[in-house]
């Protein structure tokens, strides 16, 4: 049962570890009404495909794995019945996480934010794992148009057709989150207009190989 999937979690899972703190962020890859994530409070290195926990999207159930899946299935879920998103990825990365600490939305200081949106929103906080939380991050990416959102107090979501660009995305943010407070030194920094956004995502519709 989503054997492609569960090897790939396995495969990208490590590079949590560059963007995250011990065991607290998650990831998840989505085919059809399933998705495989990774199992709760284990090292991103300490287990296999056959561990990796398959949940069906429409109710959170575990459908099979050998390990327990991520405390934040219910969020996992949730999003997934977007139909456009493939795959989750949720970190504690610390410059992300000092903007939810904030509560304070990533504006569009430099082009490369157009990866996810316009804008980071923030979601509005509630316990981690609860069916509340699945919401506050659900109505905040879609009233922002975002992929991605800071969770007050928490951390970092990003969404995507696929893992790879999801981490890719994550990074995007964490780098541009580090940019953006390092910047507030020297005072408010300056953001793109609208329609300079515009042009770079008519730009990217023909970017790479």
């Amino acid at each position: 049962m989503l054997d492609d999937e569960r090897r790939r979690v396995v495969e990208c899972a490590p590079a949590l570890s560059d963007l995250t703190p011990g065991r607290t962020g998650n990831l998840s890859v989505r085919s059809d009404d399933r998705f495989a994530v990774t199992p709760t409070g284990v090292p991103y290195d300490g287990f296999d495909a056959s561990d990796v926990p398959v949940v069906r999207v429409e109710d959170g159930e575990h459908l099979a794995g050998g390990m327990a899946p991520s405390s934040e299935v219910p969020m996992h879920a949730a999003i997934y019945r977007r139909e456009d998103v493939g795959a989750i990825v949720h970190t504690h990365s610390p410059w992300a996480t000092t903007m939810a600490v904030r509560r304070q939305e990533l504006p569009p200081i430099h082009y490369m934010i157009v990866a996810v949106g316009k804008r980071v929103p923030v979601a509005e906080y509630a316990p981690y794992g609860t069916d509340e939380l699945a919401a506050n991050v659900v109505e905040a990416m879609t009233e922002a148009e975002s992929t991605a959102c800071f969770i007050e107090n928490h951390g970092l979501v990003v969404t995507a057709p696929n893992l790879d660009t999801a981490i890719e995305d994550a990074i995007h943010v964490e780098s541009l989150s580090r940019i953006y407070l390092q910047s507030l030194a020297g005072g408010e920094p300056t953001t793109l207009s609208d329609e300079q956004l515009e042009t770079v995502i008519e730009r990217f519709e023909s970017y790479g190989q």
